[in-house]
């Protein structure tokens, strides 16, 4: 193996040995390297590589039966049990894109970044954990597979053989992704047309392309677009959504993702427990843990649609990344939900957040 993954599997050992319950993100972060750099030094004991041929492999994830999927950014986890059901790919010029639309497994791919894959198996309390892990070039990871007490192992360890790398002992070769261009100027942004723009929504999906045509960061665009259409609420305002849904039942979608992949649930919420910063979502089929100390904004906004407005609640950290996104439960032709708006109307605004 590479002097410098046996280094680094040396130091990572010596640190779980003094902090058995860490968790893999934060040894990276403890031992200032990317988390695909940590599995990677787990090659020959409790890593695989495996070649980079990500939606190959995810088009045979089906045969594991039931697993759960995580997805996850710096302040939220999402993690959802089911069976990987209809895979999608397409290529539009540059752009790879993957989809799995099913009422449990619901992931929106975006399969550029899908550079390192790895298969683990982590010793437990309870056993071995068997896992597929999918990194960015920089070494962050995008998504995870975990068998469950339902999944066929026989079928994992096919599948690990299949697409087995010759390769088990190189380091990887991590890339930084370059920092985001500067917002721009209030100055140079035409306003009026973007306004316009809004207004003339016909679909969710228009959003994004309208935020790059006028060259315009998202809460930029929420300030500037009016309060009839993005608000500022209270930084407990997610807290307060989802235990309203509880007390409701309204079904709900839980939005969560990084520059890969947005992991999506629908369905009700039923036990939400506290753990220190995070707030849980704890039901058998889905598990979100939010930190609320990362919040840092927190926005109500309405998008028009063929089918009428859209609410969403809108979740962002400092850096102006979005950490999770709410929506009442809706399917493309029908109106939102009315109980889903009554619930973000009980959302106090705060004032002077549209501000210019």
């Amino acid at each position: 193996m590479d002097t410098s993954l046996t280094t680094l599997k040396t130091q990572y050992e010596t640190l779980i040995n003094n902090t058995p319950d860490m968790r893999a993100r934060n040894a990276a972060e403890a031992l200032k390297v990317s988390e695909a750099e940590l599995v990677a030094c787990q090659m020959g004991a409790r890593a695989t590589r495996l070649i980079s041929q990500a939606e190959a492999i995810l088009k045979k994830i089906e045969m594991l039966g039931e697993v759960m999927a995580l997805t996850r950014n710096e302040a939220c986890v999402h993690e959802r049990k089911g069976i990987y059901e209809n895979p999608q790919f397409f290529t539009h010029g540059k752009m790879q894109t993957g989809l799995f639309v099913n009422p449990d497994i619901d992931l929106r791919l975006f399969m550029s970044h899908w550079v390192h894959i790895f298969a683990l198996v982590e010793k437990t309390k309870s056993g071995p954990r068997k896992s597929l892990q999918f990194f960015d070039k920089s070494g962050a990871a995008l998504h995870k597979i975990y068998l469950t007490n339902k999944s066929n192992e026989e079928a994992f360890d096919t599948l690990v053989a299949e697409f087995q790398s010759e390769d088990q002992v190189s380091a990887l070769e991590i890339e930084a992704y370059a920092p985001k261009d500067a917002p721009r100027s209030n100055d140079d942004v035409d306003w009026a047309g973007f306004r316009e723009t809004w207004e003339n929504l016909k679909d969710t999906h228009d959003f994004f392309p309208m935020l790059r045509k006028f060259g315009v960061e998202r809460e930029q665009g929420f300030r500037q677009v009016g309060s009839d259409f993005a608000y500022e609420v209270d930084d407990d305002a997610a807290r307060r959504v989802i235990e309203l849904a509880r007390d409701t039942g309204c079904e709900i979608m839980v939005f969560t993702g990084n520059r890969g992949c947005i992991q999506i649930h629908t369905g009700a919420v039923k036990k939400l427990v506290d753990h220190g910063p995070w707030f849980n979502i704890l039901d058998p089929k889905f598990n979100l843990h939010l930190n609320e100390d990362m919040i840092a904004r927190i926005w109500v906004t309405r998008k028009p649609t063929v089918d009428g407005l859209i609410t969403a609640v809108e979740i962002f950290d400092d850096a102006g990344e979005i950490i999770a996104t709410l929506f009442g439960k809706r399917k493309p032709g029908e109106p939102e939900l009315e109980l889903w708006r009554e619930i973000v109307s009980e959302l106090p605004r705060k004032t002077l957040s549209n501000a210019a």
